[in-house]
């Protein structure tokens, strides 16, 4: 015989349901006895009938506190297992929400699951008593004359209460499923503040990536392209010098070949120093600037302040950032005839500042390069500032957090 999948779906939902309810009672009604014990006791205490009676409420109190967590972990247990809902540990953080969930919430809970769970087997006993009539001695039945009709008013009645049941039951769950993990899970604030956690460990995670891949990208291009090419401009600058009976054609071409070579050699260097300059992990963020002023199109004051190492995020941030800001002034700055860059450690802040004497008028949201820059300098939970008043002059100033 083949079961319809509806029903199959409901008598499967009704096992899961009334499973629930059947685990949870106990728990929730073990707390609601303990309170009404406690609240005897101190009815005892008001009364002076027992000077015993404070000591027993205080071990009660103290018990019910250690026993807490306990409770809390086996209510997860539950919800996680019959119901698939994970409840995120609170720890032990607010425990009054954990002892006044098992002490008056937990309480009416547990006889909602007490009252459904009675009723199912109420209802079962009910619609089931024609059976247990006829396991009766055939003696008993010879007795009792009316025992059909009243048999089968009880079995009407089991059935209605068993066609009841299941909604019920899901009632009790859903109200449950609701409530239950905003008492004993953690609250929407710290739900919030563990979201932010996670997508600060994920932006990180995914800013180390991407500079490791730039790292290996740059050792690709510096240990295979650019050494081939640097062999290359090597063979064609010996070939012009020792073959000495070309043709003007021939040598022509050999010419403008090795032109060729030594022009790509350069924009490969500098597409490879774009990227990540090896000088940056090998000599550190001062190294790195230095070479980066001696290369710029214009004159450069640098002034570098750091005691120490940083971590590799924010010195490649640090060190993108001066190439943005100098590679800017030298395309964008009206009439700049020098840049100053100042870089500083200031307790846990780096601190950087690009100035010219440019005429100014820069503005971050019409793009010129700005907005990359302040994209860079936020993936490390930096600030961006820029003033550029027209007539100049214009001033940048960065902060990167380095936690030691």
């Amino acid at each position: 015989m083949t079961i319809p999948p509806r029903l199959r779906r409901a008598l499967i939902r009704l096992n899961r349901d009334t499973s629930f309810l059947a685990l949870g009672a106990p728990l929730h009604l073990f707390t609601g006895f303990a309170l009404f014990m406690m609240f005897g006791l101190v009815w005892e205490i008001i009364e002076g009938r027992d000077s015993t009676a404070p000591v027993v409420l205080a071990f009660a109190l103290v018990l019910t506190g250690i026993s807490a967590p306990a409770l809390t972990a086996a209510q997860r247990r539950r919800f996680r297992r019959l119901l698939g809902i994970d409840i995120a540990s609170p720890g032990w953080r607010r425990p009054w929400r954990q002892f006044g969930y098992h002490c008056l919430a937990g309480t009416l809970f547990g006889a909602l699951e007490a009252l459904t769970v009675g009723l199912l087997l109420a209802g079962v006993s009910a619609a089931l008593v024609p059976v247990w009539i006829y396991a009766l001695p055939a003696h008993w039945r010879t007795e009792h004359v009316g025992y059909a009709t009243q048999t089968a008013y009880l079995s009407v009645a089991g059935l209605i209460v068993l066609a009841v049941v299941p909604s019920l039951a899901a009632a009790v769950v859903r109200l449950e499923s609701q409530t239950v993990p905003s008492l004993l899970g953690r609250s929407r604030e710290e739900d919030l503040a563990q979201r932010v956690e996670d997508l600060t460990e994920s932006r990180a995670g995914a800013v180390h990536a991407a500079g490791a891949e730039r790292r290996r990208i740059e050792r690709d291009l510096h240990d295979g392209a650019q050494q081939r090419l640097v062999s290359l401009a090597l063979n064609l600058g010996l070939a012009k010098a020792t073959l000495t009976d070309l043709s003007p054609e021939a040598r022509q071409v050999i010419d403008a070949a090795h032109r060729g070579a030594k022009e790509a050699i350069e924009e490969l260097s500098s597409l490879v120093r774009g990227l990540h300059p090896a000088v940056l992990d090998e000599l550190g963020l001062d190294a790195a600037l230095s070479g980066l002023a001696a290369r710029a199109p214009l004159p450069v004051r640098l002034r570098v302040d750091l005691p120490q190492r940083l971590a590799p995020a924010v010195e490649a941030v640090a060190y993108f950032v001066v190439s943005e800001a100098l590679t800017n002034v030298a395309k964008h700055a009206q009439e700049a005839s020098r840049a100053d860059v100042t870089v500083a450690l200031l307790g846990e802040i780096l601190r950087v500042v690009i100035a010219d004497d440019g005429l100014g008028g820069a503005d971050a949201a019409k793009g010129s390069g700005l907005t990359g820059l302040v994209q860079r300098v936020r993936s490390v939970d930096g600030t961006f500032r820029m003033s550029s008043p027209v007539g100049g002059p214009t001033v940048m100033s960065v902060e990167l957090p380095c936690p030691r």
